[in-house]
């Protein structure tokens, strides 16, 4: 059943494979980033991680938080 329900928060506007352009929560990115809930909705507000507020949800795209990591480890 959550695989239904995932497959229906994907979206594929720019022609990106379904998976890149995949809209997560912040829930599903601190998943992601093996981090507290809160440090994904700090770095959000910061700017520091790419996403988008809709009304009061933060959203991101499976693609951005890849390459931001890509690009944390490619600096460090």
């Amino acid at each position: 059943m959550n695989d239904a329900i995932t497959a229906t928060t994907k979206v594929n506007l720019d022609g990106a494979s379904s998976s890149d352009s995949e809209i997560l929560t912040v829930l599903d990115v601190a998943r992601f980033l093996r981090v507290p809930k809160s440090t994904v909705y700090k770095l959000a507000r910061l700017g520091q991680l790419p996403a988008s507020k809709i009304g009061k949800h933060w959203r991101f795209l499976r693609r951005d938080i890849h390459d931001w990591m890509h690009n944390r480890t490619q600096q460090g």
